[in-house]
């Protein structure tokens, strides 16, 4: 049985497409007690409400004739944001020289976070090389909780 997050990615598919966006990642979520299943979107240009709602309508329908999540939840679908999580090799590579933060699980020399210049990421092993003022940095895959595209003003 494929996840809930593949077949939602699936079925989503052609309405993305339609509206000119591509699917940036699918989420299904417990929060407070309340379920949600998140479809992020990207589009050159940025993606728009009217993008947001029509794929939603589409997604929707489609999700209530397939059925294929028990109970109830919450469809969300929306921008991935400026400060999008990176997830995926190609998202690394994408986005090469952008600046970052970096979530940890436990405190490195008393810090838990990271802000600097992505500089480098290791498909192989998904370490993450990071440019922190004039020093690099490379954090584990194994420590990394979060990597997040960071905007400066």
């Amino acid at each position: 049985m494929k996840k809930i997050t593949d077949l939602t990615a699936e079925l989503a598919a052609p309405a993305i497409a339609e509206q000119g966006c591509t699917l940036w990642d699918v989420e299904y979520v417990k929060e407070a007690g309340t379920w949600y299943l998140r479809v992020l979107l990207d589009k050159d240009g940025g993606v728009d409400i009217l993008d947001c709602e029509a794929i939603s309508r589409k997604l929707s329908d489609l999700l209530d004739e397939a059925d294929p999540i028990e109970g109830s939840y919450t469809l969300e679908v929306g921008s991935a944001g400026a400060e999008r999580a990176l997830k995926r090799a190609s998202d690394f590579q994408r986005y090469l020289g952008s600046p970052v933060l970096v979530k940890l699980y436990r405190n490195l020399d008393g810090r838990k976070e990271y802000a600097g210049t992505l500089k480098a990421y290791d498909a192989e092993n998904g370490d993450v090389t990071v440019a922190i003022g004039n020093d690099e940095r490379t954090f584990l895959k194994k420590d990394v909780a979060l990597v997040r595209l960071r905007v400066e003003f």
